[in-house]
């Protein structure tokens, strides 16, 4: 017997979760039990409260990765035009930040489980680091995210990677469970229920099978480290210099720098030095120390791009601006809320 897990956390979406959960309940009905559906969550069994309205649904039980079929995670439902605690983001970052991420991290090691999601639920496992490299879709609005996570965004409504099978927006939760049922149980199951539902799938599901679109073979693009001359806008000042005579910036030396993100600050300690043209910076967070990406500086302006795993996994882009010992600016990802970046100088390492 086939069994599918749908997980359930605080805030996850109605239909997210229930439109697929019908799917799979007419599938057993048709084809005499041959698979079981459960409602569970991370932590076991309980009432979950719902992102709409707080509505309740309980869960039967504890997700089980280890259990061989189908396991299931949804969006969320909150506020998508602000930052705070009841914003879509941050309910799906306060998921990532459960043991629900090592608990899927454990399933999509198995080669007997398929682990798919709906909506934002392919955010929750990108934000994990669970999906880097890996083909995935989500909402419309959370394509840019997803790729800055280091996932590869496909713009289908259902995205077959192997064990993994993701679905764009909010209603793609029935052409999910459709493709898993003709995936699983045969095309004539799964056109049964279409017919039951009068519902007929959208689109084709993107699998990596079969020639390469033209459009799809492209070379990432490589920036160079340099320090852009800005001299056609602004009068140049004098240079800063080292001890060495090395040309420096005044980015130059150790900077303790806060974040203020929707799901809460991050403490960063910034590592920056600029040796004759050339800038290259330092993040260390805790234990990790990450370099920076494509750090350009113009004038008293800096911005590079940087991966960070805490409080989620993401790639942001940095922009910000120096006043003497203090640092001022904005940290993005994709189109989430730009989040405050403030600091001060620790330790300077160059001499006007």
């Amino acid at each position: 017997m086939l069994t599918v897990q749908i997980v359930l956390f605080d805030g996850f979406d109605l239909l997210d979760a229930l439109a697929p959960y019908e799917v799979f309940c007419a599938a057993a009905m048709m084809s005499n039990d041959a698979l079981e559906v459960k409602l569970v969550t991370a932590e076991g069994a309980r009432a979950v409260a719902s992102g709409t309205q707080g509505l309740p649904i309980e869960a039967a039980g504890k997700l089980d990765p280890n259990r061989a079929g189908i396991i299931l995670v949804p969006g969320a439902a909150g506020d998508v035009e602000s930052d705070g605690p009841d914003s879509v983001p941050a309910i799906l970052a306060r998921t990532a930040n459960t043991k629900l991420t090592g608990m899927i991290r454990e399933a999509l090691g198995r080669k007997d489980i398929i682990v798919s999601t709906v909506c934002g639920g392919s955010l929750v496992l990108a934000m994990g680091g669970l999906l880097e490299g890996r083909r995935a879709v989500t909402h419309h609005l959370g394509m840019e995210v997803l790729g800055a996570t280091g996932v590869l965004p496909v713009k289908a409504r259902v995205v077959d990677d192997g064990n993994l099978v993701s679905g764009g927006g909010v209603t793609s939760g029935l052409d999910v469970a459709l493709h898993l049922v003709e995936r699983e149980l045969g095309p004539r199951i799964a056109h049964a229920i279409e017919e039951l539902f009068e519902y007929e799938r959208r689109g084709i599901a993107w699998r990596a099978q079969g020639m390469v679109p033209n459009s799809e073979k492209t070379e990432t693009d490589k920036e160079s480290n340099l320090v852009l001359s800005t001299e056609a806008v602004n009068p140049p000042s004098p240079p800063l210099q080292n001890t060495s005579g090395h040309t420096e910036s005044v980015f130059d030396g150790e900077w303790d720098v806060t974040i203020a993100t929707p799901v809460g600050k991050m403490d960063v300690k910034l590592s920056i030095a600029t040796s004759h043209g050339e800038v290259r910076g330092t993040a260390t967070q805790g234990d990790e120390t990450v370099k920076f990406m494509s750090p350009v500086i113009q004038g008293n302006k800096l911005t590079w791009s940087q991966q960070v795993t805490k409080p989620m996994r993401l790639n942001l882009k940095f922009d910000v601006t120096v006043d003497g010992d203090e640092l001022h600016g904005t940290a993005k990802a994709g189109v989430l809320p730009a989040s405050r970046v403030a600091g001060k100088r620790l330790k300077s390492t160059f001499q006007q």
